[in-house]
């Protein structure tokens, strides 16, 4: 596989419910936006991204940059700093207000808002209750980023994380390190072989009491489906619908 390095210019299409995306990302040594597709649900605006994966020619589109595997990276140049800025993720900063503070901290910009947020003050236009915004957006979006982290390091797919994300919001990691099982009762999608296979990643042992009554319900319910279809798959003359 190939890798890429990109910033996203524009989302085209993405599915809540699959993950799969397209974007459009400027990339180094090409003159147009590159599209680059695959299960990309929580890349936004102004992301740069590592990307994983390999070339494909679509008899539709053209030729696309399939993701396999992806990871976020802070940018380190000027623009891909002012473009993930003015993306519209960090309330209180538009692309207004992203080139101005670009301008005045240049690559040293996100170290400032991590460290030191409170050096936005000389930006021009920029006030108090502004920097109070970005502040609280910057804590929120970086808390966002370290959950879909966990999520992903523990084997959960991009599109299943953010299903978890929505339905837990910060209570994501605590509760999957509580009981993963979890999961399978209450997020459409995970099953119980889906929840075990993270309670795997996460050290849960196999005798571990809610992974055996999880797995005791979900062995249950095969067999009533099973049975169901047994006694309801046959019409009135016992011929099998």
């Amino acid at each position: 596989m190939i890798k890429i390095r990109c910033v996203v210019e524009r989302i085209t299409y993405q599915s809540q419910e699959t993950g799969y995306s397209v974007l459009k990302c400027a990339m180094k040594g090409y003159d147009d936006l590159v599209p680059v597709v695959g299960n990309l649900l929580d890349a936004t605006v102004g992301s740069v991204l590592l990307v994983e994966g390999d070339w494909k020619m679509d008899r539709k589109y053209g030729r696309q940059f399939v993701a396999q595997n992806w990871e976020e990276t802070m940018p380190a140049t000027i623009y891909g700093i002012e473009k993930y800025l003015g993306s519209g993720l960090i309330k209180g900063v538009g692309p207004k207000f992203a080139q101005r503070i670009v301008k005045q901290f240049g690559t040293d910009t996100l170290d400032v808002i991590e460290t030191d947020i409170g050096r936005l003050l000389e930006v021009p236009g920029i006030g108090k209750k502004r920097v109070e915004r970005i502040a609280e957006s910057w804590e929120k979006q970086k808390e966002i980023k370290n959950i879909m982290l966990f999520l992903q390091d523990h084997g959960v797919t991009t599109s299943f994380a953010a299903k978890i994300y929505k339905h837990y919001g910060n209570e994501s990691i605590p509760t999957m390190k509580e009981n993963p099982f979890k999961l399978a009762d209450d997020i459409w999608g995970i099953g119980f072989k889906t929840a075990d296979g993270i309670a795997e990643k996460l050290g849960f042992q196999k005798n571990y009491f809610v992974r055996l009554r999880s797995g005791i319900m979900y062995t249950l319910s095969n067999l009533a489906d099973g049975e169901r279809k047994r006694i309801y798959g046959r019409c009135d003359y016992g011929m099998d619908l």
